[in-house]
């Protein structure tokens, strides 16, 4: 057990397993962990995991970590060089400080950090979608949204090891080479960061600042490596949570945890297809009550364009959609998840412009958008009218064109010839049958996971919506 692999006394590291080498640094550095709770690979429903030795109440620190502890690029033996050169390490993952960094701390022998970084002795257990064959992504998560992320981070990642480190390196052969320091071992690193950082929550401006702030982007804080933090396995209902404070970092029990149980974190509100994509696995759609399926924007306009003949009718559209994609800037989905729309104000506006008359549209233009707001469209009522329980009272125009943009959607996942219930049987019938699933392969039953959680929400979002 942990609390005997700490007590261990052997003169050469070499003969402790990595979890012990790594349980016994975590005393040398500080770590407090916990009498009551233990990291195993045996009984945990992924790698490394904590369990509980003894029944744990809400409230109980479970473990604490220092800040001295944590790995990022202000603890690195290299924080000096990376301080005095961050200009030029800047990009639009913000990730370069820390990925150098652990490109120097993990094939160092001699970093501070070894025990920790060894309990990774390679990168093969991330089953991250970048590491699947393009032919696996496509087939398997064609719909989902998942090949096309795992496209635009392969594209970023190159290029930023290409434009930003790489160069880097080269200015620094002492402590860098390009030969050892390959794109291949970046790209583990950035899925190593994606499965195992966590970002320390921003600060809450003061209400006398937050005005002047308003309209500006708050830069979020660059992810930090957090030892033993990131041996603990995620589900939404979780029953631990971490904490920040200005000298170390707390895990703390958020309900009772009985002997034996696993102890969860949360890596935060994450759809399947985000947990696949950022972390390599899913739970199974039935627990993820965070659940979601995209209808894109594309959607919506390729149902608007339904029945639409006449050239004055196209072009009416084309101004309509205009002012929507103007009005929701930067926004390219609506979000659905197993309650509703999590993205309802921007799908009320979406629709209430689409659906307008000629004359309607007119009068929004003249007013540039601004109407005075109606008593029955405050927050709370938009909120119900998109919840599952207010789909159906939508008015006509407003059903017809939400069923028909979740069909578009729905068909994406398929052959391009099914549609609605058709694209949904073929996962149904095997999400039914127990010994097929049991034959799958471990990617094959993630994005079975995956789709068919999303296939659901979309078809239940068609039911909801049909004339």
């Amino acid at each position: 057990m942990a609390t005997e692999a700490k007590r261990a006394k052997v003169d050469d590291d070499a003969e402790l397993s990595p979890l012990q080498n790594f349980l016994q640094w975590c005393d040398r550095v500080g770590l407090v962990l916990s009498k009551k709770v233990c990291v195993s690979k045996e009984g945990t429903v992924a790698e490394y995991g904590m369990l509980a030795l003894d029944s744990i109440q809400e409230g109980e620190v479970l473990f604490t970590i220092p800040r001295s502890a944590l790995l990022h690029h202000g603890t690195t033996k290299v924080s000096a060089l990376l301080e005095k050169e961050q200009s030029s390490l800047d990009s639009s993952s913000g990730w370069v400080p820390l990925l150098l960094s652990l490109l120097y701390e993990y094939t160092s022998s001699q970093s501070h950090w070894k025990p920790y970084l060894t309990l990774w002795s390679d990168f093969k257990t991330l089953d991250h979608p970048m590491f699947w064959s393009k032919e696996e992504r496509d087939g398997l998560l064609k719909g989902t949204g998942v090949p096309e992320a795992v496209d635009r981070d392969l594209v970023n990642i190159r290029r930023e090891y290409t434009d930003v480190a790489l160069p880097f390196m080269s200015r620094h052969p002492d402590l860098w080479s390009p030969d050892m320091h390959t794109l291949e071992l970046y790209t583990q690193l950035v899925a190593f960061v994606m499965a195992y950082s966590f970002q320390e929550p921003q600060e809450e401006d003061d209400e006398d600042d937050a005005d002047d702030c308003d309209d500006e982007e708050k830069t979020p804080n660059p992810p930090m490596m957090v030892p033993m933090a990131d041996m603990l396995n995620h589900v939404s209902n979780h029953n631990a949570n971490l904490e920040f404070t200005p000298d170390s970092l707390k895990m703390v029990c958020v309900r009772p945890i009985k002997k034996n149980e696993e102890v969860f974190n949360t890596y935060g509100q994450m759809a399947n297809w985000q947990l696949l994509h950022m972390y390599g696995f899913t739970e199974p759609y039935r627990q993820n009550s965070n659940d979601t399926a995209d209808v894109p924007f594309s959607s919506l306009r390729q149902a608007a364009t339904r029945g639409v003949e006449s050239d004055l009718e196209r072009q009416l559209l084309g101004e309509r959609w205009e002012t929507v994609t103007q009005m929701l800037e930067e926004k390219s989905a609506f979000v659905f998840g197993k309650h509703g729309c999590l993205t309802d104000a921007e799908l009320h506006t979406a629709l209430k412009v689409l659906c307008m008359s000629k004359s309607e549209f007119s009068e929004f233009k003249d007013n540039e958008g601004w109407e005075e707001e109606d008593e029955d469209e405050d927050e709370e009522t938009i909120s119900r009218a998109f919840s599952n329980e207010g789909l159906p009272e939508l008015t006509s125009s407003w059903r017809r064109l939400l069923h028909d943009a979740a069909g578009v959607t729905l068909k994406a996942y398929g052959d391009g010839e099914q549609e609605g219930e058709q694209v949904l049987a073929g996962d149904r019938a095997l999400m039914e049958d127990e010994a097929a699933v049991a034959r799958l392969g471990c990617r094959q039953k993630k994005a079975l996971q995956v789709r068919y959680g999303q296939k659901t929400i979309l078809h239940r979002l068609m039911d909801l919506t049909k004339s």
